[in-house]
């Protein structure tokens, strides 16, 4: 189904108790080159910061949900004053300090860790061979990752998927994480998205879902916000989920049931109108 206009989404945020805000970071909250002061053309912009502050003292919790690694959401937390955090697609669990990881389907005798387990076994090499010329590396982002690896291109994920059953590794499968603002011309025409190689059987919702049953938050005090496929899998365990008007594109893509809220405005922007809407029912 197509997104619901925040404008027209009263009935869906009534029905919540905000205490937590499940947020995407990149394209979501921060805007062009990963600024929380610029938008995604780079103008600057206090519009996200000021909603993070509000948030804040209101008492709205933000915990990153990313594919970032475990170590920059600690830094970027560090900046944004937040605490915990969901790392690399789900496959990193941050709760302060600590960072836990999540192997799902992966084989654990093929590495210290979900990403070199999909490097060693090969899953990695059949998609770069299956995609040459659309497929590659989303250099230097995919450097010191431990749960997932990170490609950029145009691919389809539902034959990209086949691809691995067919070599026996369907445990391991491919996920669009959203559009790229970079120009990639020679990966095809159109824009180029940033694909996350992870282990089945572990997602952002799978590892949203224990970490907030661990906090003993239900569905109507947790918000989620993003801008891509990947991020609409949190709806599964939030009573409201958002998309900023840059993935509106996405919206169509979740499941058909669960209304999705989409944001008159972009990127930080439209996080903060998001946030303002959540505060509202506070």
């Amino acid at each position: 189904m197509p997104g619901l206009a925040l404008a027209d989404a009263g009935p869906v945020l009534e029905r919540l108790a905000p205490a937590l805000l499940l947020s995407d970071v990149d394209g979501t909250l921060v805007g062009r080159d990963g600024s929380l002061l610029a938008d995604l053309d780079g103008k600057p912009t206090l519009v996200a910061a000021e909603a993070l502050v509000a948030a804040h003292l209101a008492g709205l919790e933000v915990v990153l949900v990313s594919g970032r690694t475990a170590a920059q959401l600690r830094e970027t937390g560090r900046l944004l004053g937040t605490r915990d955090a969901i790392a690399e697609l789900g496959t990193v669990l941050v709760r302060g300090r600590e960072a836990e990881l999540v192997w799902g389907d992966a084989p654990r005798d093929l590495g210290a860790c979900p990403a070199e387990a999909l490097e060693r076994s090969g899953a990695l090499a059949v998609l770069l061979e299956a995609f040459a010329g659309r497929l590659e590396p989303h250099t230097p982002w995919h450097l010191g990752r431990r749960g997932t690896f990170l490609l950029r291109g145009q691919a389809e994920v539902a034959e990209a998927d086949a691809l691995l059953t067919g070599h026996g590794l369907g445990w391991a499968r491919l996920l669009d994480n959203g559009r790229l603002r970079g120009a990639y011309p020679h990966l095809g025409p159109g824009p180029a998205h940033a694909y996350h190689l992870l282990p089945g059987g572990v997602s952002k919702a799978g590892t949203a879902a224990a970490y907030l049953a661990g906090r003993g938050l239900d569905r109507a005090q947790v918000a989620a916000i993003g801008d891509s496929p990947a991020d609409l899998e949190l709806a599964g365990v939030a009573g409201a989920m958002f998309l900023v008007a840059n993935g509106a594109w996405a919206a169509g893509l979740g499941d058909p049931a669960t209304p999705v809220i989409v944001t008159p405005s972009p990127a930080g922007q439209g996080w903060a109108e998001a946030v303002n809407a959540l505060l509202q029912r506070i």
